[in-house]
């Protein structure tokens, strides 16, 4: 039979409900310590798998045209001193080490009647020219003469403008003129003549108007009145 002996200097013994205890402490010690192991390692085919998707990024080579080449918008490569249209603009260019290169031109001046204007080139241009004059709502072609009135005449110019002539009448030589059909300025029908009163007379002849009146026109002057000589009938005539 064992019997237990009490030593000096130690305490009491543990109980085997202590020691069972402390032994599932070190147990759930060690788990835990194996967990934070396995997971800090990783499953192996993981690793592999990331290290060959690296290895493959590592491996792609991207193209690089600096200094070899030029790219237009559609992804199609030109050759170092190749002339092209990149995409953005109507002017060519042409591909450089520092990059394209595209002319910038001076583009001649459109005609100020040009009524149809293509942008397809480089310079916008004219396509079609208006070739006729607008006048009094009608239109004329280029060269065109006519007549809006009897008075005017007119002419379509090349620079698409209208230039009219406005006849000068002379002065009629007579007091009743009168104005024919497509005729710009005034006729005397019956010729030159004059007032004497409200009388009109022939000019270059003598008219007695009454029995006692002789008149005349003034010679160029057939605005003003007949110069008239008065006859009295008892005491001889009269200039009046």
């Amino acid at each position: 039979m064992w019997m237990s002996v009490p030593r000096r200097g130690m305490g009491p013994p543990l109980s085997a409900a202590s020691f069972l205890l402390l032994l599932l402490l070190l147990l759930l010690l060690l788990l835990s310590l194996s967990a934070v192991s396995a997971a800090s390692v990783g499953n192996p085919e993981d690793y592999a798998a990331d290290e060959a998707e690296r290895t493959a990024a590592d491996n792609i080579v991207f193209d690089d045209y600096r200094g070899k080449g030029c790219v237009d918008d559609s992804g199609f490569v030109y050759k170092l001193g190749e002339r092209f249209f990149p995409g953005h603009s109507n002017c060519p260019c042409e591909c450089t080490e520092d990059g394209p290169v595209c002319d910038q031109p001076e583009c001649p001046k459109l005609h100020p009647k040009c009524t149809k204007v293509e942008h397809n080139g480089c310079c916008p241009e004219c396509k079609e020219v208006k070739n006729f004059c607008e006048y009094r709502g009608k239109t004329h072609k280029i060269l065109e003469e006519f007549k809006p009135s009897p008075c005017e005449w007119c002419r379509c110019e090349p620079n698409n403008e209208v230039h009219c002539v406005v006849s000068d009448c002379a002065v009629p030589e007579c007091v009743n003129p009168v104005y024919e059909p497509e005729q710009c300025c005034p006729i005397c029908k019956n010729g030159p003549n004059c007032f004497a009163g409200t009388t009109i007379i022939p000019a270059g002849i003598d008219v007695k108007v009454d029995d006692c009146t002789i008149c005349r026109c003034h010679n160029g002057d057939w605005w003003k009145p007949a110069q008239c000589l008065r006859r009295e009938c008892l005491n001889g005539p009269s200039l009046s």
